[in-house]
């Protein structure tokens, strides 16, 4: 991911890994029913035929099946929400800790312009500067963070290459 779309898309993967901590923190799985509303439109193995197959039979399969689908839905469902948990919160923190290295009074100006929600001309104001000035501190930020992300994108190459 580059820097400028990290800096456009801030703010809503901060909100989505907030709801996802919280999916994950409520997490109760697929219900029964959804499982057996899910199988009753499913169609049936090729190997089960009604002809050959007595009713126990089929009951005690269909039993056997919900379980088991209803066990892999859960952890895979799971196991999405806990990958893309850790996605979002590593990539949120590798561009928290390449804007806070960033020079001068950059680290503080684009924090305030991801996270505050301030306009230009607050900023400016907040800051003492220009607007145009704003503007060339956000060009300056981009530069150096997207010198932060080629390394980091060199560095996954060299390790998938080596």
């Amino acid at each position: 991911m580059k820097a400028e779309t990290m800096m456009k898309e801030y703010r809503q993967m901060k909100m989505e890994l907030q709801v996802t901590k919280m999916q994950l923190s409520r997490f109760q799985g697929v219900s029964e029913n959804e499982v057996i509303s899910s199988m009753t439109f499913s169609h049936p193995d090729d190997s089960d035929r009604v002809q050959t197959s007595t009713l126990s039979d089929k009951t005690a399969k269909t039993a056997l099946n919900y379980r088991k689908v209803m066990e892999r839905e859960n952890d895979e469902w799971y196991s999405f929400l806990l990958k893309r948990c850790r996605k979002l919160s590593d990539e949120i923190a590798f561009f928290e800790e390449c804007v806070q290295g960033l020079s001068g009074s950059l680290p503080e100006i684009v924090m305030n312009l991801l996270e505050d929600g301030a306009t230009w001309d607050e900023i400016a104001a907040r800051h003492h500067v220009s607007r145009r000035t704003v503007g060339n501190y956000r060009k300056m930020a981009l530069k150096e963070l997207n010198v932060m992300y080629e390394l980091r994108e060199s560095c996954t190459v060299d390790y998938m290459l080596s």
